[in-house]
């Protein structure tokens, strides 16, 4: 026998060969069950809305967040939010529509993640997105625009309040948000990206100004969540297809 053969039909390279197909088999096996990990279980886009669990099922496992939260994946009593939507059409995969407040139920170009209703905390633990008001040491720098005080102009060309304050991404360096103050008082959040600051006014074309009422608010005045930061940016997105109902309508 060659040196490395074992029997006559079995040798050292054979048994390897093997070894490395089971060791494969594993890992596939392995990553798939983990790639179920997150976003499962879920549900189909199916008139029926049956849960998906997914096959093989990771078992449970608990990870340690800052601050002391225990985060179980995967959870099975963790669903998503009702669809406020119906179905256009009798088979799967057909496009949906919302059936009450467009820009508030969710869906579209207005959907939202369900991210953690506590805020976005830095490495040491603060507060990361906070109005200028409590962010000491930071301004506007002296060549930009400071909005604060200028009118904010809507999509229809109609006044919607005014800009009262600039809220800080002190991780980033950067302004997230202009805190809105509309005609009723009501304060609300403007994410920077859908707004265009002039020197004398500052624009907004994805919503119009009776709009500004229902803009989703914050549960403490001086702090944003990550769930409030997923509705408001999801407001001024679905403005951009249903804030008029000819935004819908074919071009051509």
């Amino acid at each position: 026998m060659q040196v490395g053969a074992i029997t006559g039909y079995v040798d050292l390279a054979q048994i390897l060969l093997y070894a490395f197909w089971l060791f494969f088999a594993g890992l596939i096996y392995y990553l798939v069950r983990e790639g179920h990990r997150e976003g499962y279980p879920m549900e189909t886009d199916g008139l029926d809305r049956a849960v998906v669990t997914g096959w093989p099922v990771p078992p449970p496992k608990t990870y340690k967040l800052a601050g002391g939260v225990d985060l179980v994946i995967p959870d099975p009593g963790k669903l998503e939010p009702p669809l406020v939507a119906r179905s256009t059409g009798a088979s799967p995969g057909s496009p949906i529509e919302p059936t009450g407040d467009p820009m508030l139920d969710g869906v579209g170009p207005g959907a939202w993640a369900n991210r953690a209703d506590v805020p976005d905390m830095t490495l040491e633990g603060e507060p990361k997105i906070i109005p200028l008001r409590a962010a000491h040491g930071f301004a506007v720098a002296k060549q930009d625009a400071d909005p604060r005080g200028l009118p904010v102009i809507a999509g229809d060309g109609k006044p919607a309040g005014t800009v009262r304050e600039l809220w800080l991404d002190t991780s980033e360096m950067m302004f997230r948000y202009l805190e809105v103050e509309t005609g009723s008082g009501k304060r609300v959040m403007l994410p920077v990206p859908f707004a265009r600051i002039r020197r004398s006014a500052v624009e907004v074309n994805s919503i119009y100004a009776h709009h500004f009422a229902s803009v989703p608010g914050l549960r403490n005045p001086d702090q944003i969540t990550m769930l409030e930061e997923e509705k408001i940016s999801a407001y001024y997105g679905g403005g951009t297809f249903y804030a008029d109902p000819k935004r819908s309508e074919p071009l051509l």
